[in-house]
């Protein structure tokens, strides 16, 4: 008897799935924590020229 539980497998795979989850959303949260600032930059740029094309019209 425990041995049958033992091996039973089941629910196994959604424990992987959680992981693999897991780790995407640390690398994702990493990726964000370093481009963040680069990112935010790109945005004001972005809108700076759109705020100096609609000054200019």
């Amino acid at each position: 008897m425990l041995r049958k539980w033992l091996k039973d497998e089941e629910g196994q795979g959604m424990v992987e799935y959680g992981l693999i989850i897991g780790l995407i959303a640390i690398v994702v949260i990493g990726a964000l924590a370093l481009l963040g600032p680069k990112i935010k930059e790109k945005f004001d740029e972005i809108n700076n020229a759109i705020d100096g094309a609609q000054a200019g019209t």
